[in-house]
């Protein structure tokens, strides 16, 4: 009978850094609690890492330092494991599609259902609900791409994407002026057409906003393809809802900006 150390080293081999508690118990046919006791024996050696019950990563010595490979190695069959489809997005895709000045210091991940964040040695994954019917219209491939690493292919959302997932949830992506940045670094890669697609799906709250931060970049036509959205606002609302009370904005008429429906709340600075 295989033991479980030449299991993993023959799923190495092949290419292969994960695999669930079904495949290894199949695959060696040890008992229940002989199979817990050796995979527990793993863990406590720092060979196996468990980000989710049922699901394992086999460490390499380069691995070890950092408690798991990066998650882009495992994000993908993880969430095929738990039944999930998924988008990387935010920090780290705008890093992908070429934004320069800010750190992903998490990594983050769009789905569909209510998933609990957590740490696997020095990372951190975090994962933002998007109502399912909203992400089912975007995740669609004209709006998607693939994040390439060693172990294979991850879902990654496509510049149009990024930019209204960061702007949705821009207290998770650096805050205004993180997110301010990573529209002027990454918004002239977004097709308007397909900006004004994916804005569809989105809070009008949300585009209104995007759009105001593309007219700031100086990216016209991906800005223009957003102003339909305007018409549809029922009232103006603060670019940053987060800062000051609302009365004080309403105070301040001279802040207001009618060709995106919103009270400049909160002053927004660009790096050069």
């Amino acid at each position: 009978m295989a033991s479980l150390e030449s299991y993993l080293g023959g799923l190495l081999a092949r290419g292969r850094a994960y695999f669930s508690r079904d495949e290894v118990a199949a695959a060696l046919g040890l008992r229940p609690s002989a199979l817990a006791a050796a995979i527990t024996r793993a863990i406590n050696k720092r060979r196996l890492a468990n980000p989710r019950h049922g699901f394992y990563l086999i460490l390499r010595p380069e691995d070890q330092i950092a408690g798991a490979p990066d998650p882009v190695e495992w994000i993908d069959p993880l969430m095929k494991h738990q039944g999930i489809d998924y988008r990387i997005s935010l920090l780290r895709a705008a890093a992908f599609h070429g934004a320069s000045h800010q750190a992903s210091m998490v990594f983050q991940v769009v789905v569909p259902r209510q998933v609990r964040d957590f740490d696997l040695g020095r990372h951190r994954l975090q994962f933002l609900y998007q109502a399912p019917r909203a992400f089912t219209q975007v995740n669609q491939p004209a709006l998607i791409g693939q994040m390439k690493s060693d172990a294979g292919f991850a879902t990654v959302a496509g510049v149009e994407l990024t930019l209204l997932d960061c702007v949705r949830y821009f207290h998770k992506a650096a805050g205004l002026n993180g997110v301010a940045q990573i529209v002027k670094d990454i918004g002239a890669e977004a097709s308007p057409r397909l900006l004004h697609k994916a804005a569809e799906a989105y809070e009008n709250s949300t585009v209104r906003r995007l759009g105001y931060l593309l007219d700031l970049a100086g990216h016209a036509r991906q800005a223009d393809a957003l102003q339909a959205f305007v018409k549809r606002a029922k009232t103006a609302l603060p670019l940053d809802p987060s800062v000051r009370p609302l009365m004080k904005v309403l105070e301040q008429p001279g802040e207001r900006n009618p060709r995106w429906r919103l009270l400049i709340n909160e002053a927004v600075e660009l790096a050069e």
